[in-house]
């Protein structure tokens, strides 16, 4: 209870200190928007006194001062980021699970996203963000931000179009099964394919020999497709409770999740239009919900290791 209070008090110091910060780097952003603001305004007036020439000379001063104030708080912005993701989210996780740790630079590796086979799409940008570890009883997690797209190119009269379409955009969870498998299965949304469209053909993996597996939860097979080159293998995995628990899940969820089993890892994709753990910049760090959406999120993803049962050892690993 004493480690408590003391984390708690040690949590406020962090935000006072990082108040300061915050107030600064607010005060300058708006000093900045005032400047260009004038900076329109001189050559609204230059124009309407049509008088261009001492318009643009008089707008120049406000901004160039202007850039110079937005790059300079640009960079102490990202350190106070940094600082919060590691110092105010990295000390408030300890609360829920004394493994937790945050890296905000980290993320999920693009080719651990393309090998966990949950997206048929090859990524043509790929950003990640705000790795967080843990370990649950026996049972390693990690998960991050993800925003991955492809990119689909026409030609038009003045040129090559360039258009950019999200393939996903949420939380990608993954975590050490526990069971040994072969094989991967995966689970997707049934309006999965036909979301997909006309983009098929730009799958990246061959379903070749992988089947579709009839399961014998209606429910299951009413809202996911399940995909396995091994019938027995994908059954031994999705078993009555794990299809009930997945269900559970995903009722839990705002989007249907999609799931895979693969190299003995178990991938969860978690669509979400939230960015997590970004700090405030023009509202207070001293709000007393600040943390209640962040920590949310990170207690729903360190509860799928029980929800989901995956510290139950069977099949013989340990």
């Amino acid at each position: 209870m004493d480690s408590e209070i003391h984390s708690k008090a040690n949590l406020q110091e962090i935000l006072k200190n990082l108040e300061v910060d915050r107030k600064k780097i607010a005060e300058t952003y708006q000093t900045c928007y005032i400047l260009f603001g004038l900076t329109i305004l001189i050559l609204l007036v230059g124009l309407f006194i049509r008088f261009v020439t001492l318009g643009i000379i008089g707008c120049l001063v406000p901004l160039i001062i202007g850039i110079v104030m937005y790059f300079r708080i640009d960079d102490d912005a990202k350190k106070y980021k940094s600082a919060y993701k590691i110092n105010v989210v990295g000390t408030a996780l300890k609360d829920i699970n004394e493994t937790l740790a945050i890296m905000p630079l980290s993320g999920l590796p693009e080719y651990e996203f393309i090998s966990s086979e949950l997206f048929t799409t090859e990524p043509d940008r790929y950003k990640t963000q705000d790795l967080i570890t843990g370990t649950a009883d026996k049972t390693s997690f990690w998960f991050a931000e993800v925003h991955a797209e492809y990119k689909t190119e026409t030609q038009t009269k003045n040129g090559t179009r360039t258009e950019w379409h999200t393939i996903f955009k949420g939380i990608i969870f993954a975590a050490d099964f526990n069971k040994n498998f072969n094989v991967s299965t995966v689970v997707r949304p049934k309006s999965f394919g036909a979301s997909l469209g006309a983009w098929f053909s730009k799958n990246v993996f061959s379903f070749g020999n992988t089947e579709i597996v009839q399961l014998e939860n209606t429910d299951f097979d009413n809202k996911f497709v399940t995909y396995s080159k091994n019938q027995i293998e994908a059954r031994y995995i999705l078993t009555p409770a794990m299809m009930e628990r997945i269900l559970d899940l995903n009722r839990k969820s705002d989007e249907t999740i999609s799931i895979s089993f693969i190299n003995s890892k178990m991938y969860i994709a978690f669509p979400l239009s939230n960015n997590y753990f970004e700090p405030p910049i023009h509202s207070s760090l001293l709000a007393p919900d600040l943390l209640t959406d962040d920590l949310s999120i990170v207690q729903f993803m360190h509860d799928i290791v029980h929800e989901l049962d995956l510290n139950t050892r069977i099949w013989g690993k340990e």
